[in-house]
């Protein structure tokens, strides 16, 4: 009887092997012989496993001039050894949705021929913060500047038990609010940063300005300037926004920035600025804060950036802060339009924005000033950015210890808690308010 299957398997397995996948398998018979089975594969085709057919290139008719085709037009039925007649493309006088062509790129009634490069949030600048001032025609200074970090010095404007609250916000985060044994980023980063947010906001009863603030989330910005030759436009949703009533105070007073004109901007040839910008077509040059003209929060105070699980890509530090610049930058911006249309030139009252991102763990902080929205020329007065890169918050949160070679290397809970980060944190939400 086995031996009969396997004749009839071989005498099929040509024919079958056109149609379907088989797999030979060897199997042992109760006689002490053997015999090969087929089996079939439902789940998977041969024309699921086959290459794909080249793409047929086009024929190209050629006209000769002076010489007209014999076709079968005038007989209206197909004609052996005749040419295939040309008719004129059909336009109805209707319109019909489900038959639309739409024109051509060129064709377009806002069509330019210059097109525009787009900063948005999945943008990965290569040379990062060096690009960035570039980009906004900016000037850098390491650090915070005073008046904002001698806010949090102050007694007066600390949390009773800031220290051992933070602490407990981080455990929270880390530990409490989660069942598995090892939350993940995207959890963990959201709860520590709204936390932190909540325990600043508790400072209202003493300082009644925090009140007129309020968090917006998903908003789109769009902000679009010229910068040498080309056009740029930073836009789309970009975090978490704290919006105020009243605009953050001015930090470089007019002897400063007026003192701006002498730096001279970094270049960083031969790579072009414009290096992993997405070049489009824009057909209109927007500037919008996202927000409607009567919202009662119109000025924008700080911008939270997320580096978590859920982000559209990961950012290197660097890229990180980069992107932390532009986007504080095309708040500012926006912001100077709408108050004083697209007309460029050097604003008499500047434009203060901050931003602050974090992974759950490390912080940066970004303060930027827009003093000019005459940004073409590398000459006149620059804007300022102020940065403050990788503020370690903690060191490191186990569940468990790390333990190599019988000696415990991190202990379980948390460990390395640094204060002075969070100082800084509740130094720019305090920042207009005190």
């Amino acid at each position: 009887m086995f031996k009969e299957t396997a004749q009839l398997f071989k005498a099929a397995a040509p024919l079958l092997a056109k149609t379907t996948l088989w797999k030979e398998v060897r199997i042992s018979s109760t006689h002490g012989g053997s015999s090969v089975h087929g089996h079939r594969y439902f789940n998977v085709t041969c024309s699921l496993c086959a290459k794909v057919p080249p793409r047929k290139k086009p024929r190209i008719k050629v006209d000769i001039p002076g010489l007209e085709r014999i076709t079968y037009g005038d007989r209206m039925h197909y004609v052996p050894g005749l040419a295939k007649p040309s008719f004129p493309t059909w336009v109805r006088d209707w319109n019909d949705p489900s038959h639309y062509y739409a024109p051509k790129e060129e064709e377009m009634p806002l069509h330019k021929e210059k097109s525009c490069f787009i900063f948005n949030q999945r943008t990965n600048a290569l040379e990062g913060v060096r690009q960035a001032l570039w980009l906004t025609k900016s000037k850098l200074t390491n650090g915070l500047p005073d008046q904002v970090l001698s806010l949090a010095e102050n007694e007066a404007n600390q949390i009773e038990n800031q220290d051992e609250r933070v602490q407990n916000a981080i455990r929270h985060a880390r530990f409490w609010d989660t069942t598995e044994e090892r939350p993940s980023r995207d959890h963990f980063c959201v709860a520590l940063l709204r936390s932190l947010i909540h325990l600043c906001g508790s400072l209202q009863v003493s300082h009644p300005g925090l009140g007129r603030r309020i968090l917006a989330e998903k908003y789109s910005l769009a902000a679009t300037w010229s910068r040498g030759e080309d056009l740029f436009q930073v836009r789309g949703q970009n975090g978490l926004l704290l919006n105020s009533m009243a605009p953050l105070p001015v930090l470089a007073g007019k002897e400063e920035v007026q003192s701006t004109a002498d730096h001279v901007l970094e270049t960083f040839y031969p790579i072009s600025p414009t290096i992993d910008l997405q070049s489009v077509q824009v057909y209109e040059e927007q500037n919008h804060t996202g927000f409607k003209a009567d919202y009662p929060y119109p000025h924008a105070h700080t911008l939270f950036l997320l580096e978590a699980g859920d982000t559209p890509v990961t950012l290197l530090p660097e890229q990180l802060r980069a992107k932390m610049i532009m986007f504080a930058f095309g708040n500012a911006l926006a912001r100077a339009h709408t108050l004083h249309g697209t007309k460029p030139g050097v604003l008499e009252q500047p434009i203060v924005v901050q931003s602050v991102a974090t992974n759950g763990r490390m912080f940066q902080y970004v303060v930027f000033q827009l003093n000019t929205t005459d940004l073409q020329a590398d000459e006149g007065v620059k804007n300022q950015v102020w940065v403050e890169n990788d503020q370690l918050l903690y060191d490191f949160a186990k569940v468990r210890p790390l333990i190599k070679k019988r000696v415990v290397q991190i202990p379980p809970g948390l460990s390395g808690y640094k204060p002075e980060t969070f100082q800084k944190f509740l130094s720019l939400y305090l920042h207009g308010a005190v």
